[in-house]
């Protein structure tokens, strides 16, 4: 399913920042039993001066071997047979109706969905296998409890009524009775949160003792929410360090999870949702099989970015990965930065074309790393010469400057050790903080808002 991007008639308006003293920002150039049915089964919302808008996502992959539902939810040619899973998602915005996004992008066959409710998790807690007596709403689509995604496709649940508070954790528990015929799943194997299989169809109960947990997303790609005309999304594209290696499992502490908090703080920007379209091992060039995960960055700027509800600004915070994988020679290194350099141009020009400015940050350090870091320092080499185009280039509406933010003053070329998950490569929770805090919020400031963010 393709929708067209929402387009802010006050993008037309140039703003110019100057350099501020934000630390590692360059401004920039522009700008059932137990379950409650829905009161609108299905069809378009009608509020005034209201939209839809995404309030969470999950970049949906082709799961790979280790990331499959773990046995016996995982058969010779099938998956999640006769199973109930439950997974809790983390919300930027809120709202008083919902709806959930299904996706089969990369399933080998139709995936039937016979059964979905949306619940509030027990104590409002992510990763948890309870939820909240008498908080089940069961999803419908086009007024029909059961739904079957076709192979690539995705579908958009009918609204349900239910009052849902920025930053909240909400429960999603799906049953499919035939399971999916294939092995070929789509999922966030990334997710940093735990979700539930059980045998049975267990979609309304308020807990699911004996369940096995597994750290994955399966099928959920987006939560939707209705808001004022003037709530907007910026999407990032992104790699693990936007996904959030190195974060805490069920403590929403990624970057983008602290910025949706700082947003949240200011009346200015409370109307803004961050939505994380990043995977572990992406890469802005290439594909699974060239040493990456997931569909490139590039290739997927649309579906992510550019067709999903709301979006009003794009960062990208990607292409360690690019340098990482490539051969440690000077032809390929050479290559590798003229090719992410044209790359980036590309998304620029094409999100421009859409309406949206684009923030670039600089790829933070990876020295000491044993898969990144080069004995000659040629990848470290082409880090530089990367993160000195985007400071200069002057094709980003505004700079991140990340690798600034994090890097070790004493060793420029290794994250400070304060901020340093272990792996020379990724942040601790810490250093994720620092990104976020380092982003001016007027970045995202709306024009119809009067107050004024602090910095």
């Amino acid at each position: 399913m393709t929708r067209r991007p929402w387009l802010l008639a006050l993008l037309s308006a140039a703003v110019v920042w100057m350099i501020t003293a934000t630390p590692g920002v360059v401004h920039a150039v522009t700008t059932a039993a137990g379950v409650s049915s829905p009161s609108q089964a299905h069809g378009p919302d009608r509020s005034v001066g209201a939209h839809w808008i995404d309030t969470w996502t999950a970049m949906p992959q082709l799961t790979e071997p280790g990331n499959m539902p773990p046995a016996p939810f995982t058969g010779t040619s099938t998956v999640l047979v006769n199973a109930t899973l439950r997974q809790t998602i983390h919300v930027t915005l809120g709202g008083r109706q919902v709806r959930l996004e299904f996706s089969n992008a990369f399933g080998g066959t139709d995936l039937p969905i016979t059964k979905a409710v949306l619940a509030f998790p027990a104590g409002g807690q992510a990763g948890v296998s309870a939820i909240v007596p008498g908080s089940a709403r069961a999803l419908t689509f086009g007024g029909r409890s059961s739904v079957t995604v076709p192979v690539g496709a995705q579908v958009v649940s009918d609204p349900v009524p239910l009052d849902v508070a920025p930053l909240t954790n909400l429960s999603v528990t799906m049953y499919l009775a035939q399971g999916q015929a294939s092995t070929d799943i789509t999922s966030h194997p990334g997710s940093r949160t735990t979700s539930y299989l059980v045998a049975g169809d267990h979609t309304t109960d308020t807990d699911l003792p004996g369940a096995t947990p597994v750290d994955h997303w399966y099928f959920i790609s987006a939560a939707e929410i209705t808001g004022p005309l003037r709530a907007a999304g910026v999407a990032i594209l992104g790699d693990s360090l936007t996904d959030g290696r190195g974060s805490t499992t069920n403590g929403n502490d990624r970057w983008p999870d602290d910025l949706a908090a700082r947003l949240q703080a200011h009346p200015a920007t409370r109307k803004v949702a961050v939505l994380n379209q990043a995977a572990g091992g992406n890469c802005v060039l290439h594909d699974p099989g060239q040493g990456c995960l997931g569909p490139n960055a590039f290739g997927r700027l649309d579906r992510d970015v550019l067709a999903q509800p709301g979006r009003r600004w794009l960062i990208v915070f990607e292409g360690v990965n690019d340098i990482g994988t490539a051969d440690a020679t000077v032809a390929a290194q050479q290559q590798v930065a003229q090719d992410l350099i044209t790359a980036y141009e590309q998304i620029i020009t094409q999100a421009h074309a859409s309406g949206l400015p684009v923030y670039g940050a600089t790829i933070t350090p990876f020295g000491g790393n044993s898969l990144y870091d080069d004995p000659q320092g040629l990848r470290q080499q082409t880090r530089e010469q990367v993160n000195h185009w985007i400071r200069t280039s002057g094709w980003f509406d505004a700079v991140l400057d990340f690798d600034r933010v994090v890097r070790d003053p004493a060793n420029p070329g290794q994250i400070l050790p304060a901020y340093d998950s272990g792996d020379h490569l990724h942040l601790n929770p810490q250093g994720y903080r620092a990104l976020a805090a380092s982003i001016p919020l007027q970045l995202f400031t709306n024009g119809a808002d009067t107050a004024r963010p602090a910095p």
